[in-house]
């Protein structure tokens, strides 16, 4: 169907009437209307013919057509927008530089370096979803707000480094900065993969308070940790025993908002953990309707410049 966006410019369509009744009259000296600007025979000239008639009046018509700017829609059309909200929570506490990883070539690598290395394609796949990044330390930062722009949230995570937001593990207000973030969201599946290679050591919310408002908002909590090591090996780091690997409660906050925890102590087994959450299949959350359109103004446009060349033609071998 054809439509129009601009119809009230059709109320100029009486305007050339009222300027032709402005016209002098031949028969009457008293009215007339001088108009310096313009030559003596466009003032006094009233159409005597009905090819100027015809040319007049279709150049008028078609511009005031195309002044309604027309617009073609075509057939309705429906799409099933499919995408998730995913928020990345990642913990960068001093551990996380322990080099107790191993690279594709047998390089001996930090659990931040690892986690990167997998991380990176695992973001490149999220086309159609919307990612977001948080960090946490000492305390925890939105470093990147949700977004369809995986490139960005990429290069957000490759410029994360260690020691920028403290050495300690704020867990829980990683998972509530993270929680708070997707309730803004709209989308009814909201996820959190919380990365963590220790426990709870500082913050000012507590991991099973976010776990419980997660639970109650329908968000789920994907959780993954890193290696579980000695006291004394985390003493060489200048972390405290309490920064060990917290598994039990891991396991926790991912079976108390029906999501699933995964042990990774090695490259490998990190990227397996990701490949299985990238198998999820996202949710159709809502149904659009859209229809392709096509402005058709330039048509009349066209038509008018072409009555008013073809009326030049006809004025100039009469008045030439």
């Amino acid at each position: 169907m054809i439509d129009f966006s601009w119809p009230w410019m059709a109320l100029l369509l009486p305007m050339p009437i009222f300027c032709y009744w402005l016209l002098p009259s031949k028969s009457t000296t008293s009215s007339y209307v001088f108009l310096p600007y313009l030559p003596d025979h466009l003032t006094q000239y009233r159409p005597s013919n009905y090819l100027t008639v015809f040319l007049l009046v279709g150049a008028w018509l078609l511009l005031i057509g195309a002044l309604c700017r027309p617009i073609w829609y075509g057939n309705p059309i429906e799409s099933n927008p499919e995408h998730r909200d995913m928020l990345l929570t990642l913990d960068l506490s001093g551990s996380m530089a322990i080099t107790d990883m191993w690279s594709k070539n047998k390089k001996q690598i930090s659990r931040l370096q690892a986690v990167k290395n997998v991380l990176v394609p695992f973001i490149e796949q999220r086309q159609g979803d919307r990612l977001g990044l948080v960090i946490f330390a000492n305390h925890a930062y939105l470093q990147t707000p949700l977004t369809f722009d995986v490139q960005t949230v990429k290069q957000q995570l490759l410029r994360t480094e260690l020691g920028l937001i403290g050495r300690s593990t704020a867990m829980g207000e990683g998972l509530g900065v993270a929680i708070k973030t997707l309730l803004k969201a709209e989308t009814p599946q909201k996820i959190v993969i919380l990365l963590s290679d220790g426990a709870n050591t500082s913050g000012i919310i507590s991991p099973e308070e976010a776990m419980m408002l997660a639970k109650e908002k329908n968000i789920v909590i994907y959780t993954i940790g890193i290696g579980s090591i000695s006291s004394s090996a985390l003493a060489m780091y200048g972390q405290h025993a309490s920064s060990k690997l917290d598994e039990r409660l891991l396991k926790t906050i991912a079976h108390t908002t029906k999501g699933q925890y995964f042990y990774a102590s090695n490259p490998k087994e990190l990227f397996l953990a990701y490949d299985t959450i990238q198998k999820l299949h996202p949710t159709q959350y809502a149904t659009r309707y859209w229809r392709p359109q096509k402005n058709l103004f330039h048509y009349p446009l066209s038509g008018a410049l072409l009555f008013a060349f073809l009326l030049s033609i006809h004025w100039k071998r009469h008045y030439g």
